[in-house]
């Protein structure tokens, strides 16, 4: 069993604690050669885009194009270990629900569609053909096709997700809740109006030539490690690495590169950030406000550090935001971010010495109440100095899964624009629905309220990643079916429909066979690029489909199919099609799509996805070159795609409304010495999004345990408790609803005072499901409103978190 300790981690991130990190990995997955052999083709061109990050690829000059999470990923893929029949028959649902999320997928790979059978409560075999059909029974017999909601995984590749989006639009209905609802969303709501494009401007390249990088909201040590790379190369050069971040991240402190003989021989190691900026939570746009104030009132007094040149030819709306800037109160600035005037005179002094600079940004922005507002905020600066559409200057917001950017490229997306949904008839012949969809958090409310009958899941795992854990899983569990396309079992296959099938799918790193031969997917990063992704392992099982597969074949029993004669070398049997068709079926013409005959050749569906979208031009030829080809995005041409034909400046007042501002008041109307704190949900370094591959947290010192709450030390003692004391977390919310997660131990931290940080999923029953983004919906898990409460031994077990709480001894037990 791990020792469950709290230990201060003094070394860099990277280093020799990376490597023995990678060789734990691959140890513990049982797969040392094979594990070792696989990461050498990862992010190659002939090889596998890494199923971790979306952070681009350089023109792989080294062998070692991959990290340390990105190794957890892909062993976890590549395990030895696998979740057969053999298991399901082992335990009952009811007792694997008191299993804990990293136990689940631990178990390794799954290898046969599976069904639940409600009268043993467990899950027992089923053939492919009888799957699709009972998924096509179900859809067939709704009579409104919104009463099925389909969602989509960032890591489902550019193929997968074009024939998920043309079934379901064909189908009926643009309910495509995906996780770009929970992540990035502000980013699009943001740009798109502003400067035409909703995706970041930058190349990796640009960051080789900016003088200044400033992170907001971001812990790329963990989350994105192949972007110290780069940053530690920015240092070296002398560019100005400025962090804004509540918590002090190891990553973007020091940085050990395990590529480096020098730094490795010597323990040396690299400075990324030039200048930290530990803000309140929540307060980047009144730090980002301030740093525009001081850059205003610069050029007022006669210093040229605003590019009038390009505001003048390229944007509209300076003066609106010049008059909100002068208006607005240093006082209230300061107060709310959580910086002093010098401060934020600093950081702006940096940014107006640099002659071009780079914003990026993660969820520390995006998950905000005011998120649209404050991305807005950050590209109104880079406009004032005509940071847009130059070498080493743009904007970068920095996303997480490998495609999630692909698939929303492809039409992932409940609000698809009328050019899509033309273009889409026209190739296909069809009438595409044209009402908005539901995106994640509606999706539940959709099937809370009895709307939502059928919830098919392509990838992820929608139960642990979702907002207000107990509403989710009771709105899931009212379905009439729950269907999950998965390589591993989760928590979401355990919190299911009335009826429930498990899909086992192909990994990226595994060989994806159809009648033409092997085949490879195409997937986007945070940067535009596009290239191919080809498997290298044989299938973990060979029962296993491959996504793109498993759309079509599912479209081809729900709809029909105009397929031409099938080839024998196709894989797997044609189900029969439209089997027990309802009233949905009856009104539907059959498909004239050959969806059978597409997944032969995925080189097939890139030529349809080159009909539907004009950037995918010549599209087989361009991703057949190393490294692929960059599409198109006419805010770094300075081509701006929105109604005035210019960059808009946005203003936006500093934020005094937000729910942490309320519940504050709230309560001390109610009890004045009553202290409401700002808790941000986050990550530990054991772990992608939702999977978790240990129980360690390194950088942060965390060892053996989940279950903590970072929290300054002067609010310890100001609650009368000690360091290490266990703690209830309760929500304070507007409504009738109690929520609150049990049992986590104090760890005094640096963070400022009033903020709190804990591990997701554990904390997500404390996020209300109406708590979210102004315009976008995103969930606001950055910034909860709680009340700490010293731990009751006794209480109501139905409120533990559903980490499966109890059972945390378990999974550090087997760690």
């Amino acid at each position: 069993m791990n020792e469950q300790k709290i230990e201060f981690y003094t070394g860099p991130a990277g280093g020799w604690g990376a490597l023995n990190s990678v060789k734990n990995a691959l140890l513990r997955q049982d797969i040392p050669i094979k594990g070792a052999k696989t990461l050498l083709s990862a992010n190659q061109p002939d090889g596998f885009d890494c199923p971790g990050c979306a952070w681009p690829d350089r023109n792989h000059a080294s062998t070692f194009e991959f990290c340390e999470n990105g190794v957890k990923a892909v062993a976890a893929e590549a395990t030895a270990r696998r979740a057969g029949p053999e298991l399901f028959e082992r335990y009952t649902v009811a007792e694997l629900a008191e299993q804990s999320d990293f136990w689940l997928e631990d178990q390794g790979r799954l290898t046969h569609p599976m069904v639940y059978d409600a009268l043993t409560d467990k899950y027992r075999p089923i053939s492919w053909d009888e799957a699709f059909v009972m998924v096509a029974r179900h859809l067939n017999a709704l009579p409104d096709p919104n009463q099925a909601m389909f969602y989509t995984s960032g890591r489902a590749s550019n193929e997968a997700a074009f024939l998920y989006q043309l079934f379901v639009r064909e189908y009926g209905t643009n309910n495509f809740p995906d996780c770009s609802n929970m992540c990035h969303e502000p980013s699009g709501s943001g740009m798109r109006p502003q400067i035409g494009v909703a995706k970041g401007t930058v190349t990796l390249e640009d960051f080789e030539h900016a003088e200044a990088i400033f992170i907001f909201g971001q812990n790329p040590g963990t989350n994105h490690p192949r972007m110290l790379g780069e940053l530690r190369a920015a240092h070296k050069r002398g560019a100005q690495i400025v962090s804004f971040n509540p918590l002090r991240e190891r990553g973007l402190e020091r940085f050990q590169d395990p590529q480096s003989k020098m730094e490795m021989a010597t323990l040396g190691s690299t400075p990324i950030s030039t200048h930290y900026f530990q803000l309140r939570g929540g307060g980047d746009l009144a730090a980002v406000k301030g740093m525009m104030k001081r850059l205003l009132e610069r050029q007022d007094a006669g210093e040229d550090v605003l590019d009038q040149a390009f505001i003048a030819e390229h944007t509209t709306g300076f003066d609106a935001l010049a008059a909100d800037l002068r208006a607005e109160s240093w006082e209230l600035i300061t107060e709310e971010a959580g910086l002093t005037l010098e401060q934020i005179h600093s950081a702006a002094d940096i940014y107006a010495a640099a002659k071009s600079a780079i914003f990026c940004w993660g969820m520390g922005i995006t998950q905000h109440h005011q998120a649209v507002a404050t991305i807005q905020m950050m590209v109104n600066m880079l406009m004032l100095r005509g940071n847009l559409g130059r070498e080493g200057a743009g904007a970068c917001p920095v996303r997480g899964h490998s495609n999630v950017q692909g698939d929303r490229t492809m039409g992932i997306w409940e609000k698809p624009p009328a050019a899509l949904l033309d273009r889409l008839q026209q190739v296909f012949g069809f009438e595409p629905p044209r009402e908005h969809g539901v995106d994640t958090v509606e999706a539940i409310q959709h099937m809370l309220d009895g709307k939502g009958k059928v919830f098919f899941a392509l990838g992820g795992n929608f139960a642990a990643a979702t907002p207000d854990t107990y509403q989710t899983w009771k709105a899931l569990r009212q379905c009439e079916l729950t269907v999950h396309v998965t390589t591993k079992l989760n928590r979401s296959h355990i919190v299911h429909g009335k009826e429930a099938l498990i899909l086992p799918c192909l990994g990226r790193t595994e060989i994806d066979m159809q009648a033409s031969g092997p085949q490879g997917v195409t997937v986007e990063d945070s940067m535009s690029m596009v290239h191919i992704s080809t498997g290298i392992n044989p299938p973990a099982s060979e029962l296993l489909l491959s996504e793109p597969a498993i759309v079509a074949r599912l479209a081809a029993a729900t709809l029909g199919s105009g397929e031409p004669p099938r080839s024998p070398a196709t894989r797997g049997p044609l189900p029969p099609e439209g089997a027990a068709p309802g009233l949905g079926a009856a009104r539907r013409p059959r498909s004239q799509t050959p969806w059978l005959w597409l997944i032969e050749d995925y080189a097939r569906i890139r030529d349809q996805i080159e009909k539907v979208f004009d950037d995918f031009k010549d599209f087989n030829a361009r991703v057949a070159v190393p490294g692929g080809f960059r599409l198109r995005n006419t805010a770094s041409e300075r081509v701006w795609a929105t109604p005035a034909n210019k960059a808009t400046f946005f203003p936006h007042p500093v934020p005094r409304d937000t729910p942490v501002h309320r519940a504050r008041q709230s309560m001390k109307d109610k009890q004045r010495d009553t202290i409401v704190f700002s808790l941000l949900t986050t990550r530990s370094h054991d772990q992608y999004n939702t999977t978790i591959y240990g129980m360690d947290d390194r950088y942060r010192g965390v060892f053996g345990q989940r279950r903590v709450v970072f929290i300054n030390a002067e609010d310890i003692r100001a609650l009368g408790l000690r360091d290490g004391d266990w703690v209830d977390l309760h929500t304070v919310w507007n409504d009738d609803q109690q929520r609150r997660a049990d049992k986590f131990k104090l760890v005094a931290y640096d963070i400022p005072r009033g903020c709190l940080a804990a591990y997701y999923p554990e904390t997500n029953p404390l996020v209300p499901l109406s708590a979210t983004a102004i315009v976008a919906g995103t969930p606001t898990s950055k910034a909860i409103p709680v009340l700490l409460k010293p731990h009751e031994l006794k209480h109501d077990s139905k409120l533990l978190a559903p980490d499966a709480a109890a059972s945390e001894a378990t999974a550090a037990a087997t760690a």
